[in-house]
């Protein structure tokens, strides 16, 4: 499959020939929905706790007799069924994670990458770099690329910080070294932006 490769002007400057083993097989929605459950999970801190009634301070005093006053028996005021007492089956901390085979994770990256291509989401742009930090600079180039309206996702061959640093407060617009994209962040964009050397970058990743 081949697309088109456009200039930070917006100009078209040739084509490029696209591996189908990443970019056109049969997208698998189950490995998909496992990769961004297991991405969600992740995020999850696992830190909510609540105190049993052997926990909770205090109630080692009955607080009254066991027969004769016509109420009901209590041994401890931190009871469950009493005010400030402990917590019945309550949240103790623990995690979330949910493990993927590689595979598995493989599979999700690629039927990601190849609904975007399946919906002519992706387009690639010529590899450039900024003398400075100028997020004026990177709007301009998505304004030129008719991106600047969509939520999108720029992939860069490697970490770029005048890019990084130039992009990061440009609403809608996230930025990642290619080879350290989930699913959840192809997903997540409507758009993706290749850097052209980003193209080698994934092939090297997924192919070698």
């Amino acid at each position: 499959m081949t697309v088109d490769i456009y200039s930070k002007d917006g100009q078209k400057t040739g084509e490029l020939e696209l591996n189908s083993k990443i970019f056109g097989i049969e997208p698998n929605e189950h490995a998909m929905h496992l990769a961004v459950i297991s991405y969600l999970a992740s995020q999850r801190q696992g830190t909510h706790s609540a105190k049993t009634r052997a926990e909770v301070r205090g109630g080692g005093r009955k607080p009254w007799r066991q027969k004769g006053r016509g109420t009901a028996r209590a041994g401890s005021t931190r009871s469950p069924v009493w005010i400030g007492g402990g917590v019945i089956h309550g949240p103790k901390p623990h995690k979330y994670s949910v493990k993927l085979s590689k595979k598995v994770k493989r599979l999700a990256r690629l039927s990601a990458l190849s609904c975007r291509m399946q919906e002519e989401n992706i387009k690639i742009v010529e590899d450039f770099t900024f003398d400075e930090i100028k997020t004026k600079n990177f709007v301009s180039i998505l304004q030129n690329l008719q991106l600047s309206k969509e939520k999108t996702l720029v992939l860069l061959p490697k970490y770029d910080l005048n890019l990084y640093m130039s992009a990061r407060n440009i609403p809608k617009l996230s930025i990642h070294p290619v080879d350290k994209i989930s699913t959840y962040d192809i997903l997540n964009h409507k758009k993706l932006l290749f850097f052209k050397g980003a193209i080698e970058t994934i092939e090297n990743t997924f192919l070698k």
